[in-house]
């Protein structure tokens, strides 16, 4: 969540951009993201370069190495160092401006030396828009002045610019809340045996954060060779059908190691995605109410849910792509849990009788602000091909951490940690009423009815008993108010006409 200081520098850094001429909300965020990217594997590699300094040793596999690098778009050899971010940041402006437009840009482009990646293929139309010397050095020296240290920074800068923009994207997409992500994460508790896909990826929020969570829980397994290739390859997949983010998302993973996904430009729901039992984890925000041409839809899903709806198509594809005994966690919004169309139910059906429904999180209405009042859920199932559905999981998340409203000031007041405590102990919840904020219901209740899945279907409220006085009582006090006022009219009349 962007405030305080660091909410005023981007907003700084944004008003340059307007005045600069690039008005376009979404190439301004494509375009920071190009400095940030500069900055941070600068900022990496310095890192890397002061712990060698300690050991007096090498790093091993410099982005910036010694001596030249040559400019394929040039033509010219240039020296590494000129490309750092804390080296160019102290050139004069023009000086500074034709590094980066020339140099400096080429070489993000071309990262890889060249090998063919999801990052080289999205970054090979990219264009760099800031046109003259005093625009960029005042956005250098905003970026420059910002603390990226343990921050998701491209996450942070989409976040706020789509609130500014007050709208949610192409599509009904909108981005989900990075502690939300993480929540969902930790419920979900990757390993590096998964194979993980977001299949409507945006700026690879799940996927980024699922790679720092193996990257936090894995870290001596991951000095294995094979771990360390698949954790770089082979282990991430997401698709999305905008340009912009995949771009975005392919520098983030970069950033945090994953330097060859498997990302690509695809329409999910369209007959040329044939992914089929493929994956071990789905983790997804797909987009709600988006648009969709009903002649392209995979056959395959309209067999589950027959449908237009992105919503419930995208539970019937996260079905498809799993293989037996993989999971998905996937924001949902509550519609899907109480919709009584043929299609609704036959999702419901679907995911009660044929494979494993573990859980639904009923999450606040104000999660998605400031640019969206969506009331959501989380559905967490396992595909099994053969039912197994016992007992559902139902929590009412209440508060997230922050405010509900647009302004979304951090509070006391979070259910995650409970959330994910809870849900890492289900034995514990047999234990609790339907009076609490979780309880498990039988399967059994959840047929009789309908497949409903919305938590309040089954919640219990505790309504205190009010006894409230008789008529003759209050009829007594009305009267007596009556002589009171009659008295006092009197008593003015007697002094003062």
């Amino acid at each position: 969540m962007v405030t305080g200081e660091i909410k005023n520098r981007i907003d700084a850094i944004w008003d340059t951009y307007w005045v600069g001429g690039i008005t376009n909300p979404m190439s301004v965020l494509e375009q920071m993201t190009y400095l940030f990217f500069m900055k941070m594997i600068d900022d990496a590699q310095l890192k890397k370069e002061a712990e060698a300094n300690i050991l007096g040793v090498k790093i091993a596999n410099p982005t910036f190495k010694e001596g030249m690098w040559h400019n394929p778009e040039t033509d010219n050899d240039v020296p590494y160092n000129s490309l750092r971010w804390h080296v160019f940041k102290n050139m004069e402006a023009t000086q500074m401006f034709n590094t980066i437009r020339n140099d400096a840009f080429a070489f993000i482009k071309n990262l890889n030396e060249g090998k063919s990646s999801a990052y080289s293929r999205f970054m090979r139309d990219a264009v760099f828009l800031i046109q003259n010397p005093r625009t960029l050095t005042k956005i250098v020296d905003g970026v420059d002045a910002l603390d990226m240290t343990n921050r998701d920074a491209m996450g942070d800068v989409y976040e706020y610019i789509l609130g500014k923009m007050a709208a949610s994207g192409n599509n009904g997409q909108f981005r989900t809340p990075r502690h939300i992500i993480r929540m969902m994460v930790e419920l979900m508790q990757p390993t590096l045996k998964d194979e993980i896909c977001d299949p409507a990826m945006g700026s690879a929020g799940f996927i980024v954060e699922s790679a720092k969570y193996i990257a936090e829980n894995y870290k001596q397994d991951l000095l294995k060779k094979e771990n360390a290739e698949h954790f770089r390859g082979s282990m991430f997949h997401g698709f999305d059908t905008d340009s912009t983010m995949l771009r975005i998302g392919a520098m983030n993973l970069m950033l945090h190691g994953v330097e060859e996904p498997d990302v690509a430009y695809r329409d999910s729901l369209s007959s040329s995605n044939n992914d089929t039992e493929k994956y071990t984890l789905c983790l997804a925000n797909p987009p709600f109410a988006g648009s969709v041409d009903s002649e392209d839809i995979n056959k395959s899903l309209l067999a589950i849910t027959n449908t237009k709806k992105t919503e419930l198509l995208f539970v019937s594809l996260f079905i498809r792509m799993l293989q037996t005994g993989g999971r998905c966690a996937s924001i949902v919004p509550d519609g899907v849990l109480f919709g009584n169309s043929n299609a609704h139910v036959a999702l419901r059906k679907e995911l009660v009788e044929n494979h494993t429904l573990r859980a639904v999180i009923s999450m606040p209405s104000g999660v998605f602000q400031p640019y969206s009042g969506v009331s959501t859920a989380i559905l967490i199932f396992t595909k099994t091909g053969a039912g197994g559905t016992d007992k559902v999981w139902f929590y009412d998340m209440q508060a997230d951490g922050y405010s509900l409203d647009q302004k979304r000031t951090e509070v006391e007041e979070n259910d995650i940690p409970d959330v994910v405590t809870r849900f890492h102990n289900l034995k514990a919840e047999e234990q609790r009423t339907r009076k609490d904020k979780s309880f498990l219901v039988p399967v059994d209740e959840i047929r009789q009815n309908d497949y409903v899945l919305s938590i309040n279907k089954y919640k219990e409220v505790e309504r205190e008993k009010v006894v409230y006085e008789s008529t003759e009582v209050i009829q007594g006090r009305i009267e007596a108010f009556e002589s009171e006022i009659a008295a006092a009219i009197n008593e003015f009349r007697t002094k003062f006409m």
